[in-house]
C-alpha cells in the first residue's frame, strides 16, 4: 500500500466522521454544491471529448475552429504529401534504366561490352 492510499483513507474517514455534526441546511447547501460541481465537470468532459465539429452549429460560431492547435497537424499533413509527391515522382535513375533495358531486352550494345555487366554475368551463374 502506497502512501497516497493511506493519506485517502485517513482523509475520508475524517470526512465521514465530522459529517455527523454538519446540521440539515449546512448538507443541503453541500448536496447543491456538490451537484453543480459534478453537473460542471461532465459539461467540460463531454466538451473536450467530442470533436468541435460535432457539437453544432452554434457552437461553431462561438468557438475558433481553425485555431493554432490545428496548424501544426495539417503543416505536418501538407508537408508529408508533399515529400511522398517528391520521392513518386523523381526520374528513374540509370541503374533503373539499365535494369529495364536488361529485362526488356532493349540494351545496347554497349551495356554488354561494360566490364561491370561482364562481372555480373559471371557472379550469376550465366
Amino acid at each position: 500500500m502506497n502512501q497516497q492510499d493511506e493519506l485517502g483513507r485517513r482523509i475520508a474517514s475524517l470526512l465521514d466522521d465530522s459529517a455527523d455534526a454538519v446540521g440539515p441546511a449546512q448538507r443541503e447547501r453541500l448536496r447543491a454544491a456538490r451537484k453543480l460541481a459534478l453537473d460542471r465537470h461532465y459539461e467540460q468532459r463531454e466538451r473536450a471529448l467530442a470533436p468541435r465539429f460535432a457539437t453544432g452549429i452554434g457552437n461553431l460560431t462561438e468557438r475558433p475552429v481553425f485555431g493554432i492547435q490545428y496548424l501544426i497537424p495539417i503543416a505536418a499533413l501538407v508537408l508529408g504529401l508533399a515529400g511522398v509527391a517528391y520521392m513518386h515522382y523523381t526520374p528513374s535513375s540509370d541503374i533503373a534504366d539499365i535494369d529495364a533495358g536488361l529485362l526488356t531486352d532493349d540494351l545496347p550494345i554497349n551495356a554488354y561490352l561494360d566490364q561491370g555487366f561482364d562481372s555480373w554475368l559471371k557472379r550469376s551463374g550465366r
